[in-house]
């Protein structure tokens, strides 16, 4: 059964981990010392058997970091770059423990005299080689699976979207080696089928299926309106002891990967989770804001001064154009722009778009929006907290009450600060572009935020957001 090759798999891999580690260490060793490195720099080294010893702690220890970073769990569940992610980690606290512990027992000779050149290398050495062994794993498993060996034999209960999707995405990832034996409805006819899959009965057959002993999970994929079998069901497989899991049939309703929350034991999914609605990673992203504002200020007042001159000289009216926008919690402000057009009447102004050839834009204004020094202002609302250097581009009160009412989601980008550059802005969604294509980038961007993301981001909009082909 599938169990028991799980269980001899993670035995393997912990044994293949541990020989990894140690020859990992090994290698690290003959660089900085076996091969003499360390006494031609004319560091003092410890003997070879010191360290060799060292190898009885450093290597059930780092078995213990992979374990507590889940790093056993099976490969189906575990994406390439996750795993990565996991083994990074891993190390790096591993390297954190290893330098705590030379740093407290320098006054020991051993300790004081141990070559920290070993350590660093060991660890660049150790995630090279856990990689590369994990990814070897992995590819011998798809091989063996996508040959029909190392296979889950699953059923489905209920026929769903819920269900369609599973279907879906099995057959389009062999290597994963699902083998699903058909699915159990009241609602389909026998015979019918769906990529493949037919159906093979209907939900009481559950019982005597369970009986045969021949499967590896249950997968619940009730449709919405058979959720009241859903508690039946869970008591047969429980019985039976099989492995079961719930693939629930929201997907129409909640479109995202939602967010659970555990409240005294009662769980609470939340429809769409928000990074930023935690307080330590506002305040981080608080700070950068500050911080970057304050440099983005000084970097461009030369040329802020150059063309609020500019402006002076050729238009008559005020340099700074001060146009109501849409915020954090649907809150307005005043957000600055260099005026690029003529001064118009406000009524009009506030419900029109600015199109090809629009008489109202200047001269200064068309190299101005073009290049997004227009833009520029903004800084001054970052630093008062009315926006952020990155974020959702924020809108214009009569155009968020238009599109509330035309797109699904639409307001959901006010639940973070609207930033100056953007995920959509860098992939092209500026001005007259696609409303709906730009608000798809702004939710991505509003449900995967790290501070990484915002780097990368401001990264991108140095080399292809400045200049705004759909600028009018």
């Amino acid at each position: 059964m599938i169990k028991d090759n799980q269980s001899s798999l993670n035995r393997l891999h912990v044994v293949l981990d541990a020989i990894v580690t140690a020859c990992s260490y090994l290698l690290a060793w003959y660089i900085v010392i076996g091969s003499g490195w360390a006494q031609q720099l004319g560091k003092r080294t410890l003997e070879a058997e010191f360290y060799f010893a060292t190898l009885v702690i450093i290597v059930p220890g780092y078995l213990i970091l992979y374990s507590f970073f889940n790093l056993y769990t099976p490969k189906r569940v575990l994406g390439r770059r996750n795993e990565f992610g996991k083994i990074f980690k891993a190390n790096t606290i591993g390297l954190l423990i290893f330098g705590l512990v030379l740093y407290l027992g320098r006054k020991e000779p051993h300790l004081f005299n141990f070559s920290q050149r070993l350590v660093v290398y060991f660890y660049v050495i150790n995630i090279a080689m856990i990689a590369a062994e994990r990814n070897a794993i992995r590819i011998v498993l798809r091989s063996m699976r996508s040959k029909g060996y190392n296979q889950k034999h699953i059923l489905l209960v209920g026929y769903s979207s819920a269900a369609e999707g599973f279907v879906d995405r099995v057959n389009a990832n062999p290597e994963w080696g699902y083998q699903i034996r058909g699915i159990l409805d009241d609602n389909k006819e026998r015979g019918c089928e769906y990529g493949g899959v037919k159906i093979i009965g209907n939900i009481d057959d559950l019982d005597y299926i369970l009986e045969q002993n021949s499967l590896d999970e249950i997968a619940i994929t009730l449709s919405l309106g058979d959720y009241e079998k859903l508690r039946h069901i869970v008591a047969l497989c429980e019985k039976s002891g099989v492995h079961t899991k719930f693939i629930p049939d929201y997907g129409n309703i909640i479109p995202t990967v939602p967010y659970m929350e555990d409240l005294q034991g009662l769980p609470v999914i939340h429809i769409r989770h928000v990074p930023l609605n935690n307080m330590f990673n506002a305040a981080v992203k608080r700070t950068v804001d500050i911080f970057g504002s304050l440099v983005g200020i000084i970097l461009f007042s030369p040329i802020m001064i150059l063309v609020a001159i500019a402006i002076k000289l050729t238009s008559p009216g005020p340099v700074i154009y001060c146009q109501e926008r849409v915020g954090l919690h649907n809150r307005p402000f005043k957000m600055y722009k260099f005026r690029s057009m003529t001064v118009q009447d406000p009524g009009k102004e506030k419900s029109r778009w600015t199109t090809p050839g629009d008489s109202r834009v200047t001269p200064i204004g068309k190299l101005i929006r073009k290049t997004s020094i227009d833009e520029t202002p903004q800084f001054f609302n970052i630093l008062f907290g009315d926006m952020s250097l990155v974020g959702p581009r924020p809108e214009r009160p009569f155009f968020v009450e238009k599109f509330k009412e035309e797109i699904p989601r639409y307001m959901i980008k006010h639940q973070v600060r609207p930033g100056l550059t953007g995920w959509a802005q860098v992939n092209g969604y500026r001005g007259d572009t696609s409303i709906i294509k730009r608000i798809e980038h702004d939710l991505y961007y509003i449900e995967n935020w790290t501070l990484g993301f915002d780097f990368k981001i401001m990264f991108l909009t140095v080399f292809k957001g400045f200049i705004n082909k759909n600028a009018y």
